[in-house]
């Protein structure tokens, strides 16, 4: 099943009843956590229907269309009963709850704590037979309903559905038609495919009833290359407002400081060369500047073409880096080189017979062997980089849900994007 295909459901649902439905929101939330759905979604929408009639309508969707059967699944439902109409605004609490759920590990009890305290409906559910309802949906449920005030930045992502009857079975997309839409879209409209890989981004290679999702900065947009795709019959399209390609995981931090499951930026340098290990991984250890404190970063096989762009960095490289924090190891997303190092010290060449001189003992200086010539110190020699100043990014095959493309613009230095 999908979060999103429910959500659609529920909002089909809603207006059959006679309410007035908004925009959904489709909300990521922090992808380090654990128990999650593979992007962490969680949904909201708002209706004028009493918020007693709204939850009702909700739960028979979710019992009726969540897998109950699978164990790992624990959908939650939360109806906030507000009048959006009004000056009614979202509780402070509430808000705050959200911006942790970016970036942070956020508990269930928590949640139903801040439910309770404003008197909401909510109901939990939980995979297989015999379990007792856990509901973990409810942390994802009630960040949703925060987002609408938390979230500053908003994109569009419309989702196209298979037919009940097509599900289960290969998906039938012209491959080709996804690549011409892409092309006319781009860059309005981002990661819907690796040119570089040749794959179409856009379509999941896992079981469910999403036939394809096309994401940028347009709602429009987003369904003109949707309806320029080529594909079997779709049973109902949605398009959703939200928080993806934001970067709203990540925040400013330091090394020294860092919380395991949290998203970063940090400021750093290179403190080793980068090493390619086995399963085709590529880290380089990371130290702050100031406090001599030294991570691992690390670049993983997923992430494809990215390793090259780490494999260029030399010990002394500044750099802006971004991803997950685990256990003393960052999980690179995106990077920016602030500073190369362009130049490095070798022993001196003689100014007589142009050989490499050779040391002459420890703090004796250099001497050339065949001249009897000596200094007292190495030379600088200029380096050959073959990276840039600028932000790089992993390729779109690799790339979350949340993650911001750079050909989305907005950064703070020159970009290098991944098409």
């Amino acid at each position: 099943m999908c979060t999103t295909y429910v959500a659609v459901r529920v909002a089909d649902r809603l207006r059959a009843a006679g309410g007035v439905v908004s925009l959904p929101r489709l909300v990521r939330l922090n992808p380090a956590v654990e128990y999650k759905t593979r992007g962490n979604a969680a949904l909201a929408m708002e209706t004028d229907l009493t918020s007693e009639t709204a939850f009702g309508i909700v739960c028979d969707t979710v019992e009726t269309l969540a897998l109950a059967e699978e164990p790992r699944t624990s959908p939650g439902v939360v109806v906030a009963g507000l009048d959006r109409n009004s000056s009614e605004k979202i509780p402070d609490n509430v808000t705050e709850f959200t911006r942790r759920a970016f970036r942070t590990q956020l508990t269930l009890d928590e949640a139903i704590g801040i439910i309770d305290g404003h008197s909401w409906h909510h109901a939990g559910y939980s995979g297989g037979e015999g379990r007792s309802p856990t509901g973990r949906g409810r942390i994802g449920g009630l960040a949703a309903i925060g987002a609408l005030d938390a979230v500053t930045e908003w994109t569009y992502e419309h989702i196209s559905y298979r037919q009940t009857s097509h599900r289960g079975t290969p998906r039938q997309v012209d491959t080709d038609s996804v690549f011409a839409a892409a092309d006319r879209g781009y860059p309005q409209v981002w990661d819907t495919v690796d040119r570089v890989e040749g794959e179409a981004v856009c379509i999941p290679a896992a079981p469910g009833p999403i036939l394809h999702g096309i994401r940028g900065d347009s709602p429009e947009s987003c369904r003109t290359v949707a309806r320029q795709i080529v594909s079997e019959p779709i049973e109902r399209a949605a398009t959703f407002l939200t928080n993806q390609g934001t970067d709203a995981h990540l925040s400013r931090g330091r090394l020294g400081q860092l919380t395991d499951g949290a998203g970063y930026r940090i400021d750093g340098i290179v403190d080793s060369p980068p090493e390619t290990r086995q399963g085709g991984h590529v880290f380089f250890e990371f130290a702050d500047t100031d406090t001599e404190i030294v991570v691992e970063c690390v670049a993983f096989e997923p992430t494809k073409r990215f390793r090259d762009h780490i494999r260029l960095l030399r010990r002394g490289d500044r750099l802006t880096v971004c991803g997950e924090y685990d256990s003393g190891t960052i999980k690179l997303e995106k990077f920016a080189v602030r500073h190369l190092v362009q130049t490095e010290r070798v022993n001196p060449t003689c100014p007589e017979c142009g050989r490499s001189m050779a040391s002459a003992g420890r703090n004796q200086g250099y001497r050339c062997r065949d001249c009897d010539t000596e200094t007292e110190r190495k030379a600088s020699r200029q380096l050959r980089r073959d990276i840039d100043e600028g932000w790089y990014e992993v390729p779109p095959c690799a790339r979350r849900h949340i993650a911001n493309p750079l050909v989305r613009g907005g950064f703070d230095a020159p970009v290098h994007p991944e098409k």
